[in-house]
């Protein structure tokens, strides 16, 4: 198989981009007995909506731990590391302290493209 590369993936999920939809905040907007990278978020960041919540239905493909981010509507897939901290495939190289965090560090190194959805396999 060959190497997914960001760009390779940024290129692929274009091919099968279709018009996202926006989410909606089904979520409380805190969730008791969640720490604060658990909580939800909604919020415009430099002109582009991100969004955070814990995921639901553990039988999705999260690595995440159960929480799921979004921009401007669209899934970006982000992980949590063995030390706590969190990545996304947009800033894989890049450990921040939250999925808030890591939402914005996507938005950062997008520089006004847009998220494309990333194929799932």
């Amino acid at each position: 198989m060959p190497e997914l590369s960001r760009r390779r993936a940024l290129t692929a999920a274009a091919v099968v981009a279709t018009t996202a939809g926006t989410w909606s905040a089904s979520a409380p907007a805190t969730a008791a007995g969640h720490h604060d990278s658990k909580g939800t978020f909604d919020e415009v960041y430099k002109g582009r909506r991100i969004q955070g919540r814990p995921a639901a239905g553990a039988g999705h493909h999260h690595h995440g731990a159960g929480y799921a981010v979004f921009v401007d509507g669209v899934e970006l897939h982000v992980m949590r590391n063995a030390d706590g901290t969190w990545i996304s495939v947009v800033s894989h190289y890049d450990p921040v302290p939250t999925p808030r965090a890591a939402a914005r560090a996507a938005v950062d190194e997008l520089q006004g493209a847009p998220l494309l959805p990333f194929p799932a396999n």
